[in-house]
Order: structure tokens, then sequence, then C-alpha cells
């Protein structure tokens, strides 16, 4: 955890540069290099989409979301990936599970 799930890629590009995306996010979000996930998800297009980067966390303040999206689009600028979408979708540390127990319990007032 954090995962990043990139959507439309080229597997290979993709790979090429995914160990400075790991070490950027790490850097920036402030967690270890082996807790960050990324996956490449294949999916049949219905209509038109653009290449999309959702991006799983815990709430950071918004500069560090600000400066992850920043840098993960020039990352993959470099690459040939133009026009990408990022977006995150923020996490509760209380309602996030590992084996059926919350990772963090929310004090009672």
């Amino acid at each position: 955890m954090p995962f990043l799930r990139f959507k439309g890629f080229e597997k290979e590009k993709l790979q090429s540069v995914s160990p400075l995306i790991i070490e950027e996010f790490a850097r920036i979000a402030e967690v270890s290099e082996e807790k960050v996930k990324l996956e490449l998800l294949l999916v049949e297009q219905l209509t038109n989409s653009p290449l999309s980067l959702e991006i799983m966390m815990f709430p950071r303040e918004q500069r560090q979301h600000d400066e992850i999206a920043s840098t993960m689009n020039r990352i993959l600028q470099k690459q040939g990936f133009t026009n990408v979408h990022i977006f995150f979708i923020l996490l509760s540390p209380e309602l996030y599970y590992k084996e059926g127990l919350p990772l963090q319990v929310k004090s009672s007032g």
C-alpha cells in the first residue's frame, strides 16, 4: 500500500520506468519503496478513454498530492505517454483491513 494502477499503458515501457516511479513516489509520499505497489490494469474500452493513473492511498498534505501528480506526469511524458489523467482515491485507515482487522482503530473522542 499505496497502489498505483495504470490503465491503457504499454507494459514494456511502463516496466522500464517503474523503478523511477517507485523511487519518486516513495520519496514524496514519505513511505518505503517496498510499500509502493504498481499494477497494470487490462481493461476493455467501450468508449474512447484516456490513459489514466489512479493512486489509492491514505491522505497526505495537498502539496504532496500535487507534487506526486506533477512528478508522475513528468516521468510518464518522458516515456511518450501524453494526456494522462491522474487521480487519487483516498483511503481511510479506519476502513482499511488486513486479515480482517482494521489497520487503525478510531479513537472514541
